[in-house]
C-alpha cells in the first residue's frame, strides 16, 4: 500500500491515496500505521478518495470532488482536522490531483474551502466556531475551567497563567461524560503578547500532539473572550490572532460568521507498506 508522510506544525500524518474507495480501512489497520514504534508513526491517517465513491453517509452530495477521511492514532474515526485538511490540499496540488487556487474539501464536518498556491502556507476557511459555554478539565489533580467550542468537533480550551511547561500531559485530562459524550479535545493557552497565545493540547484518540489546528481556532476564540463564555457567549469576537503551537505557528483570522485557519503543510516522505505487513 502507497503511503506520503506530511506534517502541519508538526501535527504529522500519513496520507493514503484511495481515490476510487478501493482501499477497506479498518480502524486497526489505522492504528498500526500510526504505531510510532511497530508502524509508520503519526497522529492519524489521511485517506484520500473521491467524494462519490466514498460511501461516506456525512458527505453524500457534498459539491467537492474529495473527501478527506480521516481518523486518530487509536483508529477512531474524526469529523475534522484542521492541520490535516492543509496537508490533505498540499498533497492533491503536489500530486497533480487538483490545481493551486481555491476549492472545497469534503469532511464529516462538512465543506472546507482551502486557498493554496504551488507552495507555501495554505489557508482554510474553518467556517463559524460555535461557543457552547464554559466546562471543566482535571489535569493532575488540578480542575481548571474553559470554554466549549465546536469547530465540527469537541474543544475545551482553559486559559492558564503559568509556563505552559509546568502542565503535566502524560495522562489524558479528565472531563465530565455528560457535557462531552464523544471525548473532547483539551486545550491550554496562555497569553504571551497582544492577540498572541501559546498553547499545548491532549487530543482525543491522539493523546499530546504538536498542534491541533482546530484547537488553535478554538483557543483563538477563548483568548478573545477573555478565557471565559458567559451566557454562552453567542456574539463571537473578530480579529486575528497569531498561535505558538510546540510544532510551530499559525494565524487565526476570526471574522463575522466565519474563521480561518492559515500555516504550513509539508510533505516529507513516500514508500509502500509490505503486502503482508497490514
Amino acid at each position: 500500500m502507497r503511503f506520503i508522510k506530511g506534517h502541519g506544525t508538526e501535527n504529522d500524518f500519513v496520507i493514503l491515496p484511495d481515490p476510487e474507495g478501493a482501499l477497506d480501512l479498518t480502524a486497526e489497520a489505522a492504528a498500526r500505521l500510526c504505531d510510532r514504534h511497530a508502524g509508520i508513526g503519526a497522529d492519524g491517517v489521511l485517506r484520500v478518495v473521491r467524494t462519490k465513491v466514498s460511501g461516506e453517509p456525512a458527505v453524500e452530495g457534498l459539491a467537492a470532488e474529495w473527501f478527506m477521511d480521516y481518523r486518530n492514532a487509536d483508529g477512531s474515526i474524526a469529523e475534522m482536522c484542521g492541520n490535516g485538511v492543509r496537508v490533505f490540499a498540499r498533497y492533491l496540488v503536489d500530486a497533480g490531483l487538483a490545481e493551486p487556487g481555491e476549492w472545497d474539501v469534503a469532511t464529516r464536518a462538512g465543506l472546507r474551502r482551502v486557498t493554496i498556491g504551488a507552495s507555501g502556507d495554505v489557508r482554510v476557511e474553518m467556517n463559524r466556531p460555535v461557543c457552547l459555554g464554559e466546562g471543566e478539565a482535571t489535569v493532575a489533580g488540578e480542575t481548571l475551567r474553559g470554554v466549549r467550542v465546536s469547530m465540527g468537533n469537541p474543544h475545551l480550551a482553559c486559559p492558564v497563567d503559568r509556563p505552559l511547561a509546568e502542565l503535566d500531559l502524560c495522562h489524558a485530562p479528565g472531563f465530565d461524560p455528560a457535557v462531552f459524550p464523544d471525548g473532547v479535545n483539551v486545550e491550554f493557552f496562555r497569553l504571551v503578547g497582544e492577540r498572541h497565545v501559546e498553547m499545548r493540547v491532549y487530543e482525543r484518540g491522539s493523546g499530546e500532539t504538536r498542534s491541533c489546528g482546530t484547537g488553535t481556532v478554538a483557543v483563538a476564540v477563548a483568548a478573545a473572550l477573555g478565557g471565559s463564555a458567559p451566557d454562552g457567549a453567542s456574539a463571537l469576537p473578530t480579529g486575528e490572532w497569531t498561535v505558538d503551537v510546540p510544532g510551530g505557528r499559525v494565524t487565526v483570522s476570526l471574522e463575522d460568521g466565519t474563521s480561518f485557519l492559515t500555516g504550513p503543510a509539508v510533505l516529507v516522505a513516500e514508500g509502500e507498506t509490505r503486502s503482508d505487513w497490514l
